[in-house]
């Protein structure tokens, strides 16, 4: 299928990655000692550096230099990198220099190898690059039907080119008034659908709901199976490349098809394991900082330390929100927080700009009120009346509220207003849909991102 190209281009950056630590390793042991005993010591130094080569990968990850979309050679992605590399020099040391029981102390080794290391590095991704924007095919899409989910797609394709997807054609007989599909071609008459997927050599066809009761199209569809073909409809294909849900699939019926409740009991057991033990980690560590925090928070304001606040929780149950205070209490109106909030103090800027304000809520995890991942609770007031506006609002409570979630990681910023919040209840489903271990590690890699960046702002 089309996406999976995506997954396998990530994947070859991904092994050429770890192919240059490997080598790196290798020339600097040869560069340092000559090739005699080679194979000794590169035997004495594998498994250590494979082990900080692991976290070399972490840091790449969380410095952003798996996303295709800035696989482009320009000032970003090299300070990015920069800084990558920089950090895994920190964090290989320290990893020696905290396990001297290793038998090896490589401090000049080290330094060689990120230098080699960031000089390889910078190679293999100029030419990575290169090869991606010039010579990687793209993957030929054809779409049979056209509504706001298939122009998004347009829009998302041609803002995002190093993904690789090219929507070759449109297939939509009727008048189109607007201007939307951003050059791309339409094509209107039916009988020549199979001809132009032969001659535009196309991988993939995305079937929009409102084709599937047209008998002439799906006639002629039919006669292209023997094409090799991938046929999949919209939702499907818009979920698995946006990694929302499309609101016009939701009905009852969505909900009883796709979420497979019964199946996640395992998963749901294991996860509230491991918020358990992380929560207990973050507890231990976070705890020395805690009375700073506190007498700062006191020292600037009137009020308390903590803040409450009522939130519904899994199924509509009431919890109490817990937060270090970052608002003035005088004056306070209690409504929703606006960009330049002139209640936030600013001791309050910097514990929401770090997200040290949510440390409390620990707490509510090991109370079992609240899981480190998950939709973000909402106030009663605005759920009850975001409830009668937005059909299956309700249904994002069907999990423990998180701390974190996949709304919060996908790079928009979701104002309280009516569509900004459908676009957050897209995210919350497509969560609660494909919950799982590899999702939640990733949706913590990437608040790992999100922490770090904003700090850097």
């Amino acid at each position: 299928m089309s996406y999976q190209s995506l997954s396998l281009k990530k994947y070859i950056l991904l092994c050429g990655d770890v192919a240059i630590f490997f080598l790196s390793l290798y020339l600097t042991l040869l560069f340092r000692y000559g090739s005699g005993g080679i194979e000794r010591l590169w035997l004495q130094h594998l498994w250590p550096f494979t082990a900080v080569f692991f976290l070399w990968i972490i840091i790449f990850y969380v410095s952003n230099l798996y996303d295709l979309t800035l696989a482009v050679n320009n000032f970003k992605f090299y300070s990015r990198a920069a800084k990558a590399l920089f950090f895994s020099f920190l964090l290989g040391a320290a990893f020696f220099y905290l396990l001297p029981q290793l038998g090896i102390a490589p401090k000049r080794n080290l330094f060689i190898d990120i230098i080699i290391t960031a000089i390889l590095f910078f190679i293999w991704r100029q030419l990575y690059n290169t090869i991606l924007k010039s010579y990687l095919p793209k993957s030929n899409i054809a779409i049979i039907g056209l509504n706001e989910r298939v122009k998004e797609l347009i829009k998302y394709f041609n803002d995002h080119p190093h993904l690789g997807f090219n929507i070759a054609f449109v297939f939509y007989n009727q008048d189109v008034y607007e201007e939307g599909l951003y050059n791309t071609p339409l094509l209107r008459e039916v009988n020549k659908i199979k001809e132009n997927l032969i001659r535009k050599k196309i991988s993939a066809v995305v079937l929009v709901d409102n084709i599937k009761d047209d008998h002439d199209i799906r006639s002629h569809l039919f006669n292209c199976l023997h094409l090799g073909i991938d046929f999949m409809n919209l939702p499907y294909f818009y979920e698995k490349i946006i990694g929302k849900v499309p609101l016009e699939s939701l009905s009852q019926t969505w909900f009883l098809e796709n979420l497979h409740e019964g199946g996640k009991l395992w998963f749901d057991k294991l996860k509230r394991v491991y918020d358990i033990g992380l929560a207990a980690v973050a507890l231990i560590v976070s705890f020395p900082f805690w009375l700073p925090i506190a007498l700062i928070i006191k020292l600037e304001s009137r009020g308390s330390v903590f803040y409450k606040q009522e939130r519904f929780g899994k199924n509509n149950r009431l919890i109490y929100l817990k937060k270090f205070r970052t608002m003035l209490e005088e004056g306070n109106s209690r409504l929703p927080t606006v960009p330049n909030d002139p209640r936030v103090t600013r001791f309050g800027k910097y514990l929401r700009k770090t997200r040290l304000d949510e440390l409390p809520q620990v707490i509510n995890i090991l109370k079992g009120e609240m899981s480190i991942i998950g939709p973000r609770p909402e106030r009663p007031e605005i759920a009850r009346q975001l409830q009668m506006k937005i059909p299956f609002y309700n249904e994002r409570t069907l999990i423990l509220p998180g701390v974190t979630g996949w709304d919060q990681v996908c790079g928009e910023y979701h104002s309280p207003d009516l569509d900004d919040t459908l676009k957050k209840l897209q995210y919350d489903l497509y969560y609660i849909k494909n919950r799982s271990l590899f999702l939640d590690i990733l949706i913590l890699l990437k608040t790992v991102r999100t922490v770090i960046g904003r700090v850097g702002q």
